[in-house]
């Protein structure tokens, strides 16, 4: 039986790694991120694949950081025929990837070369890409850079968010990797160099690049929201309070002179804004400062009570 040391972190790490079980894998250790802690009253609490380790009875390592960590020896101390990672967010040494007979995969949620780094999801929405996909991939030094073994792509429906394309890439990842594992054991796969001339970046979605530029057309809008949805979450300033946009519609059919940011209709259940190239956005789910999210027809009538048309959100 092939001897797997599994490495994640997220809620998109489990299916994956819950996968390897039910297949019959022998996941020797779990390594994931160190507990943190979470919400406003900083409650110390496990990742969820450390949650589905316990409840898998498997070993568990937690590094702050693996390279040179004293949980980086006992891994290794495993002996290990295999690592696979799924978000776990951490560099692996060179040390660790060379120490399994069968190496070390990764599954990235992308079609690389296209999204190399740790938000590939939030940037393929927030781009607009029609699809998006799984690759599995060798490990090597260099951020995800190794050979490509499988893929596959699904699409992005214009209802989809970080948080259903996470879902839909979980299962679809656990899926590709049960059909790859046995084709890698038997060397019975040759694997593909990724094309360096279409590498492109996701890094980590920065404080700067959650707010919202109103100089961007509706359509750009939705899918900046839709791509920071449920986290970070994208933002307007209004009157120097933040207002977290949960849910927004673009409105095709209707255009505007005025410029964008300005709020141009405001009645009992609808508040709409001008955007660029004279395009128009309706706002459905507001979150302002200090409250919960409001559909728009809530807010209107609480805290939104007193913005007017003409009013100006930037």
């Amino acid at each position: 039986m092939t001897k797997i040391v599994f490495m994640g972190t997220p809620a998109f790490s489990v299916p994956i790694l819950q996968g390897l079980v039910d297949e019959g894998y022998d996941v020797i250790g779990v390594v994931t991120q160190p507990d943190r802690p979470v919400g406003r009253k900083r409650v110390l609490t496990p990742p969820p694949v450390k949650q589905a380790a316990l409840d898998l009875n498997l070993p568990i390592f937690q590094p702050e950081k693996i390279s040179q960590s004293a949980e980086l020896e006992d891994v290794i101390a495993l002996n290990p025929d295999l690592v696979v990672t799924a978000a776990f967010g951490q560099f692996l040494p060179e040390r660790l990837l060379k120490a399994p007979k069968l190496g070390a995969v990764n599954v990235h949620a992308s079609l690389l070369p296209k999204y190399r780094g740790g938000a590939p999801v939030h940037y393929s929405i927030i781009n607009g890409d029609k699809e998006t996909g799984v690759t599995i991939m060798e490990m090597i030094k260099k951020m995800d850079a190794g050979d490509i073994l499988a893929q596959e792509a699904i699409p992005i429906l214009d209802t989809d968010d970080v948080g259903t394309m996470f879902e839909k890439l979980s299962v679809l990842g656990k899926e590709l990797l049960l059909k790859t594992l046995p084709l890698l054991i038997e060397e019975k796969i040759i694997p593909q160099k990724q094309d360096e001339n279409l590498v492109s970046f996701s890094p980590n979605i920065s404080r700067e690049e959650e707010k919202i530029d109103w100089n961007k057309t509706a359509r750009q809008i939705d899918c900046q929201v839709r791509g920071m949805r449920p986290w970070p979450v994208a933002y307007a300033m209004y009157q120097d309070k933040r207002w977290k946009m949960w849910d927004v519609t673009p409105l095709p059919e209707k255009t505007t002179d005025k410029s964008p940011g300005t709020i141009i209709l405001k009645d009992k259940h609808s508040l709409q804004v001008a955007c660029g190239k004279s395009s128009v956005l309706q706002l459905n789910t507001i979150q302002p400062a200090g409250k919960g999210q409001l559909s728009v027809t809530d807010f209107l009538n609480g805290v939104g009570k007193t913005v007017e048309v003409g009013d100006i959100l930037e």
